[in-house]
């Protein structure tokens, strides 16, 4: 079978790029041909079909009143990509099309496409973009519904994409126009939902999809699980933002008998270690971005990973990444997150924001090294068992035949 992956980003940039990747990689292992489509950009590796990528769009520089008008109207409907994306199905013929992030730099126009060529497609839901303009359900820092319903009009008037009058007024007619006037998401045959929660969030704010639960999968390989570590250590990784709570984990390691070693890069970085200088918080160490056996070497000498977000998680992929590396993991009670972290079998939940509840459950932890490991396996056992890449694939499939059979193509091509 000839599969179209489609993402915005092609390189290991962040949980929907790596889904997407690891994805790939295993319909190749699996005897299918594979192609890519995104955004070319300098970290991409050799790709076929490179030159047909959309041209790289950096949305955090404003540029010029020209730069940004062209950015606003290829947002709405890009003809760029639209006319690209035709040229690679002319030249893969693929027999399915499986879409994970597109909107903004690309743009739902590639739509258009797959339904005049009458190709199955699917896709993988990484956020909340479907239902929220600013894609995370968050307004000043704070949990938002407000646009349930398609009244999208509440992004302009809070200014959620990034505090800025232009850009939310931008996204908000990028939902109108895509989901009201010419409903370009109706073309799309199968939705996929990493998590339960997310599944039933976008129905709540009165979506009316066709979606399948689908857990990501963690490639196992790729990870020899530690168990047993002496040291009092906790690891946060992932992106620097305000969004995953590194602020209320400052807060509650503060003064606490455990070191913290914080793994990654974003916009909040500079704030964050401000305060762990402005307030002597001597128990945190930022490391800075590490992957592959860096990333693993810190989290096996930790006693358990640490997700504080205030958003609503998808199926974190950091959790799957620490649990088949056999560490337990403490998670806000969140999103997604209670899916995987369920407590005293594979770590423990909090209250998203609250410090002191977050304290007591590092503490619980900390006290029993012994019940630590014993979670620590348990998390390696969970992964094993339900987000194993065998598994993962034989779900895909089912949602490949699925999309197949809406267009009545597909069915006979899948072993």
């Amino acid at each position: 079978m000839r599969v179209l992956l489609v993402n915005k980003f092609l390189y290991p940039k962040g949980g929907d790029a790596i889904c997407t990747l690891s994805t790939g990689r295993l319909l190749a292992e699996k005897g299918h041909q594979v192609s890519y489509w995104g955004m070319a950009h300098p970290d991409n590796p050799p790709y076929p079909h490179a030159n047909l990528f959309v041209d790289y769009v950096d949305l955090a520089d404003g540029g010029g009143a020209v730069r940004q008008i062209r950015a606003a109207l290829n947002i709405l409907y890009s003809r760029e990509a639209k006319r690209k994306f035709r040229r690679v199905i002319d030249a893969e013929r693929p027999d399915i099309v499986h879409l994970h992030n597109f909107a903004h730099q690309i743009s739902p126009s590639i739509l258009d496409v797959l339904d005049e060529y009458a190709i199955p497609v699917v896709m993988t839901m990484h956020d909340y973009k479907l239902a929220c303009p600013a894609y995370t359900l968050l307004a000043d820092g704070k949990l938002c519904e407000r646009c349930a319903g398609g009244r999208y009009y509440w992004c302009f008037l809070r200014k959620c994409t990034h505090a800025s009058r232009l850009k939310s007024v931008v996204n908000m007619f990028e939902m109108y126009l895509h989901h009201k006037i010419l409903r370009l998401y109706d073309k799309i045959s199968l939705f996929i939902s990493p998590s339960a929660f997310l599944k039933q969030k976008v129905k709540e704010m009165g979506l009316s999809l066709k979606i399948v639960h689908v857990p990501n999968f963690v490639d196992l390989r790729g990870f020899q699980p530690r168990y047993d570590v002496p040291d009092r250590r906790l690891v946060y990784f992932g992106r620097l933002s305000p969004e995953k709570g590194l602020l209320t984990l400052l807060d509650a390691v503060k003064g606490l008998g455990v070191a913290l070693r914080i793994v990654g890069d974003g916009p909040l970085r500079a704030e964050a270690e401000h305060r762990v200088q402005a307030e002597g918080i001597g128990n945190v160490t930022f490391v800075g971005y590490k992957t592959g056996e860096a990333l693993h070497a810190e989290i096996g000498l930790a006693m358990a990973t640490v997700l504080p977000s205030e958003w609503y998680e998808n199926n974190p992929l950091s959790i799957l990444e620490s649990f088949a590396l056999g560490k337990p993991a403490i998670g806000a009670r969140i999103g997604g997150i209670p899916e995987l972290v369920m407590d005293g079998e594979t770590g423990y939940t909090f209250r998203p924001g609250s410090a002191q509840d977050l304290r007591a459950s590092i503490q619980r932890l900390m006290q029993d090294p012994r019940r630590a490991a014993e979670m620590g396996r348990a998390a390696r056992r969970l992964v094993e068992r339900r987000n194993n890449p065998q598994m993962y694939y034989e779900r895909l499939m089912g949602c490949y035949r699925a999309a197949g059979a809406c267009r009545g193509a597909l069915a006979r091509s899948i072993a």
